[in-house]
């Protein structure tokens, strides 16, 4: 069978599999409570449909029991959005190639000379002085040769201030991800690995940016930023002053849609946080604690038509009041 990755097969809808793939984390998890296995097995019931994906993914946990067991439970509750949604091209597909590219870029990850896990933020002062935070679920690789100081993000959102090189030949400082690299001209500025493309924020200085299969180059200067793939650049755009702030744990909501704020603080939250179609329009303006997800779901509770609902402690979903 032939089918694109990503896509999935007709039978089972997009958001059955899903729910699928956060049941799976969570029980790889080691975190999964009786109640949480009881409410699997009611939410198995509920369709052929849901057990069939529940089957594919009882498949991918027989691979992952060829690693060792806390690996394992330990790379699945670290997975970002990107990063499950990639697991359910496992799901929904089972192709052997999906799995192994998709388990290279996990290694990567688990091998990274810095890395944080779900909801953590990391600090580093880098050989050269360099300041480099990093964001929850981030593996990082530190290459400093003789001729380059380089960066190289296998994932995640990374925040740096470059310092001035102390080599006595001034080497230049590159961040590299999977689309290309970005190269700073004496600079503050902020890199966000996507799921097909990186977004570069600049608030000091300026950088280059080089598409990895491109010719053209882009300068990006301090107050914009810029998103790019393998291939294009996107036109220049004023800086979100969100990538400025994360650093210092704050979610600055300016007009923003309650699904993408909800979205962004699933990023930090152990567990799978959802936002009902029914509110996900709504515009939120304000700032919001994002390692305490706690703080900021009853802030939303207290000033928005909103309730909490929570299936389990793991499964938490934002609906209308």
């Amino acid at each position: 069978m032939t089918a694109a990755i990503g896509i999935p097969p007709p039978d089972i809808e997009q958001s059955i599999l899903d729910e699928a793939a956060e049941w799976l984390v969570l029980l790889q998890s080691g975190e999964a409570t009786d109640d949480d296995r009881a409410t699997l097995a009611r939410w198995r019931e509920r369709s052929p449909a849901h057990e069939t994906a529940w089957q594919r993914a009882e498949r991918v946990l027989e691979t992952f029991d060829q690693v060792p067991s806390k690996l394992g439970r330990d790379t699945l509750s670290r997975l970002p959005s990107p990063g499950r949604r990639e697991l359910l091209a496992l799901l929904a597909l089972a192709v052997p190639s999906a799995w192994l590219a998709w388990r290279h870029r996990q290694w990567q990850a688990w091998m990274a000379d810095l890395r944080t896990a779900t909801g953590e933020q990391k600090t580093v002062t880098l050989a050269d002085g360099t300041r480099l935070v990093l964001n929850t679920v981030t593996a990082v690789d530190v290459i400093f040769t003789a001729t380059e100081r380089r960066l190289v993000l296998a994932a995640g959102e990374i925040f740096i201030t470059t310092a001035v090189d102390p080599s006595p030949t001034p080497r230049p400082f590159i961040v590299q991800t999977d689309q290309g690299d970005v190269r700073a001209l004496g600079t503050r500025f902020n890199v966000r690995s996507l799921d097909e493309s990186t977004r570069v924020a600049v608030f000091e200085g300026k950088v280059e940016i080089h598409p990895a299969k491109a010719v053209q180059s882009a300068i990006v200067r301090a107050g914009e930023q810029m998103t790019f793939t393998t291939t294009d650049l996107q036109a220049p755009e004023p800086a979100d002053a969100s990538a400025a702030l994360w650093e210092r744990g704050m979610l600055l909501a300016r007009d923003m849609r309650l699904g993408e704020l909800v979205a962004e603080l699933g990023r930090y939250h152990r567990g799978a946080l959802r936002c009902d179609p029914a509110v996900a329009g709504l515009t939120v303006s304000g700032a919001f604690p994002m390692t305490d997800t706690e703080a900021s779901l009853a802030l939303m509770e207290r000033t928005l038509p909103v309730r909490i609902s929570r299936a389990t402690s793991y499964w938490i979903t934002v609906r209308a009041r």
